[in-house]
């Protein structure tokens, strides 16, 4: 992370109890030097054991990603970030409409029976990531499951809890996936509107679908993290995490671009005065 970055992220972490005066031991690494292993990890796909030794030992880095993601802090890390990236964006921090799609990825042989399937559909032995984002393409939540499970079933697990912790969503746009009576049955149950978008028989090769490209693009988004290529994940909450961890690079870097452009563009004006 650059420093402007750093400046981001450090607002944005949860606040350890030693420093709160709550007990606990303090930590013997810094946390700038923690989360740039993790992000490394993330961004470049290699094994923990791999990390360079400008980093602390794998083991104390991986011990601390395993306490985040257990304790639920990766979510929490990225969700702030993310309120963060629509008050910069001009909008309110809680959003009102959200995109559902799913992703299918190989799975590795780390990946237990247990916890893979086979998606017949996409032809993809592996894990399915199913996400939901906002209107811009901020991830609101994630559910991996086995390749085998459909979108409809993983909604039924994710719409219930998006409406928990979202209470300004009312509406979600979705693809033909969705279709049938997990439509009617989120209106009943959730006062939740779930309209599906779908694509014409007319339409021939890639057509950009209203809606439908944000949430695509933030699957994009996720392929650029080399670690996310492929599920290499022995539990699945993992890789919930690193998914979280990937939006979270992604948010930092924006924040601290929209942080330093009024500054250079007073240097800039400055020198052309």
């Amino acid at each position: 992370m650059t420093d402007e970055e750093w400046a981001v992220v450090r607002d944005a972490m949860p606040v350890p109890a030693w420093l709160e005066g709550r007990g606990g031991q303090p930590e013997g690494y810094c946390h700038r030097q923690m989360l740039d292993a993790i992000f490394y990890v993330t961004d470049n796909g290699i094994k923990w054991r791999s990390l360079p030794v400008d980093y602390p030992a794998w083991d104390r880095v991986y011990a601390y990603f395993r306490r985040w993601r257990r304790a639920g802090l990766a979510r929490e890390f990225h969700d702030r970030l993310r309120g963060r990236v629509r008050e910069a964006e001009g909008r309110q921090p809680e959003p009102t409409a959200a995109i559902i799609d799913s992703q299918s990825v190989k799975g590795a042989s780390s990946v237990p029976a247990a916890s893979r399937g086979y998606d017949g559909g996409k032809k993809i032995n592996g894990r399915r990531r199913h996400v939901i984002t906002d209107s811009i393409g901020l991830v609101l939540m994630v559910l991996v499951t086995a390749g085998h499970v459909t979108d409809r079933q993983a909604a039924r697990v994710m719409l219930p809890h998006l409406r928990a912790r979202f209470r300004t969503i009312t509406l979600v746009w979705a693809d033909g996936g969705y279709t049938g009576r997990l439509v009617d049955w989120a209106k009943e149950k959730l006062q939740l509107t779930l309209e599906i978008v779908k694509r014409s028989d007319d339409m021939k090769g890639f057509v950009v679908l209203p809606r439908r490209w944000v949430v695509e693009r933030t699957l994009g988004w996720l392929m650029r993290s080399r670690r996310l290529v492929r599920d290499f994940e022995t539990l699945p909450a993992s890789s919930e995490a690193f998914i979280y961890f990937s939006q979270a690079m992604l948010m930092s870097r924006r924040l601290a671009r929209t942080a330093s452009r009024p500054r250079q563009e007073r240097s800039q004006w400055t020198a052309a005065a």
